[in-house]
């Protein structure tokens, strides 16, 4: 998740944990601990694009590297926190509760998260929460902002309730997006059943900034089929599936590369690729796409949100990110919302593939 979301997370749970003891301290050392295992971001300027996308969630979110600091950091908390009588165990216990709330938010995102490192290079992501989700987040900042202004020990009863509805309503949230993404899911699965596809696997991601409206990627092998649908819609309401071949071929010779080895492992195999001049386009999925609808009526560009050029002839850096051309935001949301409430036409669109180094836009097929 973001890093306000995070550090939101985590002063919740240090309220939650020594609120009573340290006051808005707690909230201040769990807003710290909240965000600390995203601070593996200040070795990318030291990391190539290829090591930066294995670094990033990495080691620092891994089960391991969390007992380790969680039992590294008690005894000096301990000492720091010796006046409030908090013993080294529960503060081991305080860094490893925020840490681990951390860890746990992240899995619900599709970008994946190394929990079992080393034991294990395999990413764990649930796809139940957009990596930004302000209705998760709110109702625990405002209740912070709240109780941080109460500050005697009699309205600590008050501060504890805040904290608790809160934390309550964000966890009630999070709860209730697997329930939405289960009705989603089921959704595109009898689609897919009525239409008689065969497929080797699927998954499925709620759009930006909400759990309604949700986008789901089936792998046929050669090519993937891409959809979206409302939480509300009958199962029997058919998708609007956009085909995105995988073009395997654009990757020939290159299959050994580090770089190509890399973002394979890292998208959990839901690339695509295009050739071009210098090499290889390669975008990954599972992140959904910045749409641009244009002043062409009835068409929709489709940047994908995850995006590379691997550069095998390049001296040094062979792998370069991409970033999507900005478009309209508030077009976008209110197309979004439209899509949610029920309305189709303003969402869907004639498709193609816009972003690919040195190509023009790519017509895509769509299966009604």
């Amino acid at each position: 998740m973001d890093s306000i979301t995070q550090a939101t997370l985590g002063a919740a749970v240090g309220e939650l944990m020594l609120g009573r003891r340290l006051g808005n301290r707690a909230l201040a050392w769990g807003a710290l601990f909240g965000t600390l295992p995203d601070l593996d971001v200040v070795l990318a300027p030291f990391l190539d694009n290829t090591a930066n996308l294995w670094w990033h969630r990495g080691p620092s979110h891994s089960l391991l590297v969390m007992v380790m600091a969680s039992w590294g950091l008690s005894a000096w908390l301990a000492k720091l926190w010796k006046r409030d009588k908090v013993s080294r165990a529960t503060a081991g216990w305080f860094v490893f509760a925020v840490w681990s709330t951390h860890v746990l938010i992240d899995c619900f995102t599709v970008y994946g998260t190394s929990v079992l490192w080393p034991f294990s290079d395999h990413r764990v992501g649930f796809n139940h929460l957009f990596i930004i989700d302000f209705l998760f987040t709110l109702p625990m900042l405002v209740a912070l902002v709240w109780l941080a202004c109460l500050r005697t020990k009699k309205q600590l009863p008050k501060r504890r309730r805040l904290n608790a509805w809160g934390l309550g309503i964000a966890s009630t949230y999070a709860l209730l997006s697997v329930a939405m993404k289960f009705v989603a899911s089921a959704g595109f699965e009898a689609d897919l059943a009525r239409r008689g596809v065969a497929f080797e696997r699927r998954m499925e991601a709620p759009t930006p900034f909400n759990i309604l409206l949700w986008r789901s990627v089936v792998d046929r092998g050669d090519a993937f089929w891409v959809g979206y649908r409302t939480v509300f819609e009958r199962h029997d309401t058919p998708v609007r599936w956009t085909v995105y071949p995988r073009g395997a071929a654009a990757l020939a010779g290159m299959e050994e590369l580090r770089e190509v080895k890399t973002i394979q492992w890292f998208s959990d195999a839901w690339w695509i690729a295009r050739p071009h001049a210098k090499g290889a386009w390669v975008g990954d999925l599972r992140f959904g796409e910045a749409r641009a609808w244009g002043d062409k009526k009835g068409m929709v560009d489709s940047r994908l949100a995850f995006s590379w050029n691997v550069l095998p002839a390049e001296d040094g850096e062979r792998l370069h990110s991409l970033h999507p051309a900005r478009t309209d935001a508030g077009g976008t949301l209110k197309r979004m919302a439209l899509r949610i409430c029920g309305q189709r036409e303003p969402w869907e669109a004639n498709p193609r593939l816009a972003g690919v180094t040195g190509s023009l836009p790519e017509f895509l097929a769509v299966e009604e």
